[in-house]
């Protein structure tokens, strides 16, 4: 007599996977949203793109339609005079030629004289001099521009050097103990091993440095450029009280005027702040993964 098999109901897949349907829960399914977060990132983002949307807006308007001051009227008719006006009113290529001279130079020099001063720091902390410059550098940083702003004006003069280059020292000598406080972060990450592999190939100190530390900074370097090029391009008040010719401010100090001279142009200066918010915008696009990378590299070692 044969006795025929039958397969219990507890042995089909989805039993034996522990789920009714036969899938388990995944991470990405456990998962909730985050509604604080999205939220605070929604109003943190308006209040960019807001602003920046009410400049597009003005600066398309004409002189008429500008005068009402309604900054979310669309502009009827559109026109692009304002441009025009803003780049003759402010010689505008002169202006961008010297604020491109200050920011470009101040970028080279903050990023070449802090990590040079960081690289001497960090590979001679044994040592108290070096040590001590370093508590020394920390120090200025609490020590503000408007407190030695009078001094500064003086010595500036003395020296003739009341001149945009005069601006982009300064830029380098004020940001050189925030600078080289990150450069100092950064190059405890980098072991010490790998220089020693190539001064046993007789490589100098020099040699060191620009062929492998320099190039091994690039992520903290463009982080340190990026805040060089915004605090030197945004700049207002070190060049309107350094720089003496009148023909050589920089951008933020000649848009001054619209604040005064042509208070009624609200066109004209929002064209203006536009034209010279570009390159600061472009540049930040461009470069901003290098930030957040050069920041978390150098906290963690």
């Amino acid at each position: 007599m044969s006795t025929i098999a039958t397969t219990p109901a507890s042995a089909t897949p989805g039993a034996a996977s522990g789920s009714s349907d036969g899938r388990r829960p995944t991470a990405r399914s456990r998962e909730r949203f985050n509604w604080p977060a999205t939220l605070v990132l929604l109003v943190c983002s308006l209040a960019v793109l807001v602003p920046l949307l009410v400049t597009i807006n003005m600066s398309l308007k004409s002189d008429a339609q500008a005068v009402e001051g309604e900054a979310f009227a669309l502009p009827a008719p559109l026109t692009f005079q304002a441009f025009v006006d803003a780049w003759q009113l402010t010689n505008f290529p002169r202006a961008l030629a010297v604020s491109g001279f200050v920011t470009l130079l101040a970028v080279a020099g903050e990023i070449v004289i802090s990590s040079l001063a960081a690289y001497a720091i960090v590979r001679n902390w044994d040592r108290r001099l070096f040590r001590w410059s370093f508590f020394y550098l920390l120090a200025a940083m609490f020590i503000p521009f408007p407190v030695v702003a009078l001094p500064q004006v003086q010595l500036t003069g003395i020296i003739h050097l009341d001149t945009p280059l005069g601006v982009a020292i300064l830029h380098i000598v004020f940001a050189l103990a925030f600078n080289t406080m990150l450069f100092t972060a950064f190059l405890r990450a980098i072991p010490i091993s790998l220089e020693e592999s190539m001064r046993v190939d007789g490589a100098t100190t020099w040699q060191v440095y620009w062929r492998l530390i320099f190039p091994l900074l690039g992520p903290m370097a463009a982080t340190v450029g990026i805040f060089a090029f915004l605090g030197s391009w945004n700049d207002f008040m070190m060049p309107s009280l350094i720089i003496s010719d009148p023909t050589l401010q920089t951008l933020p100090v000649l848009q001054n005027m619209f604040q005064t001279q042509f208070n009624n142009s609200y066109n004209i200066a929002f064209a203006s702040y536009l034209m010279a918010m570009a390159p600061a915008i472009i540049v930040y696009l461009l470069a901003q993964r290098w930030v957040i990378s050069g920041l978390t590299q150098g906290a963690v070692k």
